[in-house]
């Protein structure tokens, strides 16, 4: 190539081109864009919805910046107001009503109150069912409102009545499997008191003597078979303006014999003139039984009363 010619070819390439220049389009159009747009479409209309959902649960829960609905949080816990319903366990230390409602725990089968130890153990149970109500402890105490005092109380040992008065209305009164110790038994004023035992003996014993009075009434002591009266060491005294003994059997007295001769006739003879007084006579088996009284005893030891009874 010549000098010229390379010259040339240099110049052509130096040039400025007349030719128009590319533009090439930038975002998203066509279908993408309608699809854009209906996600963005759709978003908005959830969060409005949900917006809307928000404000009409805290409406129809009634939230507030206390609390919610019936549930009020104080500094001192929380505050249920009107009736509530719990589905699951509920652990609380300490439940109270306002100073001027009772506090009610109602459920369709029963109520049921336990205590635990810190090992987790059942310590206390107590069943308010339909049937019964049922304590499980190992002492279960009922006291006064006023000054706590001990009014029942019941362990494996013994149980304890602290109540100035025991008052049992029942028509049939009180019945005890076994025995009863107490220091005092009265009945109500104007009311008769009654101690039976229908099918046993009953026993009356203290060591230091039994007092039975009556100040406005009879006493009376019926039994079928045998009373017993008696006293180791003392006496017995019966200290009444009359006493009377019904039923004892009468004896005969005959002077002309050299022995007394008796008879368990009800009366004395008919031919004999009427006896008005007579002699309480006193067996050595103890028995008793009446003679007629003449200048001198008619007590015999030998009568027929004495010997058959």
């Amino acid at each position: 190539m010549t000098r010229e010619q390379y010259i040339l070819a240099t110049q052509q390439n130096s040039l400025p081109r007349t030719e128009q220049p590319q533009f090439y389009p930038v975002g998203i159009y066509g279908w993408r864009k309608r699809c854009l747009y209906f996600f963005v479409l759709l978003l908005l209309v959830t969060m409005i919805v949900n917006l809307a959902m928000t404000i009409w649960i805290l409406k129809v829960m009634n939230f507030t910046v206390d609390g919610m609905g019936n549930l009020r949080v104080t500094k001192k816990g929380i505050r249920l107001e009107g009736i509530s319903e719990f589905l699951l366990p509920l652990y609380v230390k300490e439940i109270h009503s306002r100073k001027d409602s009772p506090l009610v725990l109602q459920s369709d089968r029963n109520v049921t109150v336990n205590a635990r130890n810190h090992m987790g153990q059942l310590t206390g149970q107590l069943t308010v069912g339909a049937d019964a109500v049922e304590a499980q402890c190992k002492r279960f105490e009922v006291r006064a409102s006023e000054g706590g005092k001990v009014l029942f109380s019941a362990d494996e040992d013994e149980i304890v009545i602290g109540a100035d008065r025991l008052k049992v209305t029942g028509t049939e009164g009180a019945v005890f499997g076994h025995s009863v110790e107490t220091p005092h038994i009265r009945a109500e004023p104007s009311q008769d008191l009654k101690l039976e035992s229908p099918t046993r003996s009953l026993v009356m014993e203290a060591p230091r003597g039994v007092q039975v009075s009556a100040a406005a009434g009879d006493l009376k002591a019926t039994c079928r078979k045998e009373l017993h009266l008696q006293s180791t060491e003392g006496e017995i005294f019966l200290n009444a303006d009359t006493i009377r003994l019904g039923n004892l059997p009468v004896g005969s007295f005959s002077s002309s014999s050299s022995s007394s001769s008796f008879s368990s006739s009800s009366s004395p003879s008919s031919s004999a003139p009427r006896q008005t007084i007579y002699e309480l006579c006193v067996c050595p088996n103890g028995k008793l039984y009446l003679s007629p009284a003449g200048a001198g005893s008619t007590c015999q030891s030998s009568s027929n009363i004495c010997l058959w009874s």
